[in-house]
């Protein structure tokens, strides 16, 4: 962690666990008795964001909840507020909400919403739920909605902190002036000190939590993890947003090969050149020690909170015993 930050270290864990949902909450236990403080849940074609978190919320209090993110677009603004507020409610002063325009892919084409104005989008849905969650009556018109009258009829004993999912400087210094803190993902620990600086710089000084999501496998296999992580790669960075913010970042050169031959259509020639460089940057993998070690460089480089995502990318590599071997707990 960066010396400026007076911020705890979080080691956390995404959420939901292998496995149907109702069978998780000895697995819960498990983790805050490794050392874990934190959950973090996703919301893409699994399951949502809030679920698996209230159910957590009630069987494990040692747990802190989060959302890594829930889209902006996706529900009306008032229905936002309630899902916020009643999730702040079952677990007072142990969740936070973390909200992000997330891509054009789940927005768009899973959910028929059109993905216009991401900014003013995110920003409005951050300074409506700071309205909402005020307790006053929101009549209010933001540039990308509109809401009249509504109240929240449910007081959580804790306002939840907002934090926003940021890519390029603009979000980012949006989380940094109006949030309170900023999820990250997809990026190398050397990254980390170029986005949590400006998040830092927009936050006039104030401490902001900065949460990474991190992809782990913890394998010396080291050829059969590349190659499946590639898979991983092209699926995300073939994303407009993804592949904008890695050429931001000073890839695009290493990246461009593959660009133009998803592009073509050539799915098995976009794999073939993704660099291992570019694996290694983004990926966490070797020994379990050389993993923590890694894992580390992000918490050095300015990261707050830490949200590992396991990769099932060796198949000798049993999930609960990678959760172990890069525990708080471990080594």
């Amino acid at each position: 962690m960066t010396a400026a930050s007076s911020l705890p270290v979080r080691p956390g864990m995404t959420v939901p666990l292998p496995g149907p949902l109702h069978s998780h909450r000895e697995k819960l236990n498990e983790l805050a008795d490794l050392g874990y403080t934190d959950i973090w849940s996703a919301e893409a074609d699994g399951a949502d964001a809030f679920t698996p978190l209230a159910m957590a919320a009630a069987w494990e209090p040692r747990l802190r909840l989060g959302t890594a993110i829930v889209p902006a677009y996706t529900r009306a603004p008032a229905c936002f507020a309630q899902s916020v507020a009643s999730l702040a409610d079952a677990a007072p002063g142990r969740f936070a909400i973390g909200i992000g325009s997330s891509s054009n892919v789940i927005v768009e084409r899973w959910n028929g919403v059109p993905f216009v104005e991401p900014y003013k989008k995110v920003r409005d849905v951050v300074r409506f739920l700071r309205d909402a969650l005020g307790g006053e009556k929101v009549t209010a018109t933001y540039d990308t909605f509109e809401v009249k009258g509504f109240r929240l009829g449910i007081r959580p004993e804790h306002t939840p902190p907002i934090l926003v999912a940021a890519l390029r400087e603009g979000m980012l210094r949006l989380a940094g002036r109006e949030a309170d803190g900023v999820i990250i993902n997809w990026l190398s620990p050397a990254d980390v000190t170029t986005v949590a600086g400006i998040v830092r710089d927009a936050a006039d000084g104030e401490d902001r939590e900065v949460v990474a999501r991190i992809f782990v496998c913890p394998s010396e296999n080291t050829e059969v993890v590349r190659e499946a992580a590639k898979f991983a790669i092209a699926a995300y960075l073939n994303v407009p947003v993804y592949a904008a913010f890695h050429d931001w970042l000073g890839r695009g050169d290493a990246l461009r090969p593959m660009w133009e031959a998803w592009q073509r259509g050539d799915r098995k020639g976009a794999l073939a050149v993704i660099p291992d460089e570019v694996v290694d940057d983004l990926v966490v993998h070797g020994s379990p020690a050389a993993c923590r070690a890694r894992i580390q460089e992000y918490f050095d480089n300015g990261v707050t909170t830490s949200s590992l995502a396991i990769l099932p990318l060796d198949p000798e590599v049993q999930y609960w015993e990678a959760v172990r071997s890069l525990s708080p707990s471990a080594g």
